[in-house]
């Protein structure tokens, strides 16, 4: 059987679902409906309210995940889309639903999760943090290079040829699979200027672009910090050392965009994309940028993890800071500290603060923000949580008043929760990227602290992720 009749077969197995009413948003931003058999249908790009005709694109046990193929209905939820890549390129979900509506349902998925799995109740509750900006928040924007890019529907129906050659964003679910970007509206300009002026330079002068399957090209990825504060990095990853091509490509750059306040560029011959093993190399400008939170002061170089949304990372460091309510006697513990910025942020309050962090770089990253912020009273400490994590620990910087965590989407391990239970600080806020692993972590803890309030924080606009705040005090 040929290829085209086996995709012509698996289409026609394809169930499709007339008139589906979505009537909620979840599972990963995709709207939810229900078949006539009684199953959940997962939609994405609807809206609680769209009736829609669905194709169904996978089968399970006790769902379905398909594709609105014709609307009958519109939401009222629904407003104008932003960009012209939006349902293709997978950055943002939720273009699509009014503002005040997303915040709605982030912090419902917060709430159920919180109740269903750690049982707390809707009573400890505070509004959702809206961010301050909707659109052009972000700090740091990362595109991949590709020499097939993909074509959309439109353009293969018309059976044109097309220069395959592209810079973009990774479809979902397909690691091979980038569409060309023109426009995007999560970073303030120039960030779409300088992306598309060394596409369109590479392409004028036939530099080769990365081919993702062969693993091969000039041209890999490029990272584009555009801060608050007004700094600005660009970083180039090439995909072979070629130091006439690199230069040409650099030059370039240095040229059209003369105020980047750092213009720096990788050699990447792996396998994979990440860049911590790789060496930096700085063509012009300063090595690290810098941006400003509630007046402190944050170096951010190349390999630096920081909040990719400033404008609310400020305010969520400030409820960290006002739920933490420190005094001039606390000690003050911050888990998963990364670069220090909350450790830091919690030090202007505080007797002492220790950040424990397992990244070197960041740790590295940390000690010189606080030098240059002149903060002394916060040290910094390397290694795994849950082996530095120890009573130990607490004997040579004494016991902490209050812990303060902000860990990975997987939580904290059962090691680290039990070291907290044992050491029994008075208060902890946990901060989290992901409140089902949060509400199950809260299960281990509520059974000898109090859960006194919870609230979401919006730091990522136009798309599902929430962040939420709780905050524990220790049972008497």
């Amino acid at each position: 059987m040929t290829i085209q009749k086996r995709e012509m077969s698996r289409r026609k197995k394809r169930k499709i679902f007339e008139r589906v009413e979505i009537v909620s948003a979840g599972g990963k931003g995709k709207g939810i409906g229900y078949a006539p058999d009684g199953r959940i249908i997962f939609v994405p790009f609807t809206a609680p309210g769209d009736v829609v005709d669905v194709e169904t694109v996978k089968k399970r046990k006790q769902y379905y995940e398909g594709r609105a193929i014709k609307f009958h209905a519109y939401s009222d939820w629904r407003t104008e889309v932003l960009c012209p890549h939006y349902g293709i390129c997978g950055g943002c979900q939720w273009q699509h639903i009014r503002y005040e509506k997303q915040l709605e349902v982030k912090a419902n998925e917060v709430r159920q999760n919180l109740k269903r799995i750690a049982g707390v109740e809707p009573g400890n509750e505070k509004p959702v943090l809206a961010s301050p900006k909707v659109t052009h928040y972000r700090n740091k924007m990362e595109y991949a290079f590709t020499d097939s890019r993909w074509l959309t529907k439109e353009e293969i129906e018309t059976g044109r040829t097309f220069d395959r050659r592209g810079l973009g964003f990774h479809i979902p679910g397909h690691w091979d699979r980038i569409i060309d970007v023109e426009f995007c509206a999560l970073q303030e300009e120039p960030g779409n200027e300088i992306r598309n002026a060394i596409r369109d330079f590479a392409k004028a002068n036939n530099l080769s672009f990365y081919n993702p399957r062969a693993k091969e090209g000039l041209l890999r990825q490029l990272t584009i910090r555009i801060l608050k504060s007004g700094e600005k990095m660009v970083l180039v990853h090439f995909g072979k050392d070629d130091e006439e091509h690199i230069s040409l490509v650099m030059n370039f750059i240095k040229e059209r965009f003369p105020d980047l306040t750092s213009l720096q560029y990788l050699i990447n011959t792996k396998q994979n994309d990440s860049i911590y093993d790789l060496d930096i190399h700085l063509w012009s400008g300063r090595e690290y940028i810098t941006e400003i939170i509630d007046g402190l002061a944050f170096n951010i170089k190349a390999k630096s993890f920081f909040q990719t949304n400033s404008y609310q990372t400020e305010n969520l460091y400030r409820k960290i800071a006002e739920y933490a309510a420190a005094t001039p006697s606390s000690v003050i513990y911050d888990l998963y500290s990364g670069t220090g910025t909350i450790a830091l942020f919690l030090a202007r309050h505080a007797k002492f603060v220790l950040g424990i962090e397992s990244v070197e770089q960041a740790v590295e990253d940390a000690r010189i923000n606080a030098k240059r912020n002149q903060i002394e009273n916060v040290e910094f400490v390397l290694g795994d949580m849950k082996e530095v994590f120890t009573k130990e620990l607490t004997d040579t910087y004494g016991s902490p008043d209050i812990i303060v965590m902000d860990p990975p989407r997987d939580g904290v391990h059962k090691n680290t929760l039990q070291t907290i239970i044992d050491i029994a600080p008075e208060k902890i806020v946990y901060v989290s990227c992901n409140s089902a692993t949060q509400a199950r972590d809260l299960v281990t803890l509520k059974n000898y602290y109090e859960i006194v309030l919870t609230q979401a924080v919006d730091m990522f606009p136009q798309t599902y992720h929430t962040e939420n705040i709780a905050v524990l005090k220790r049972k008497k």
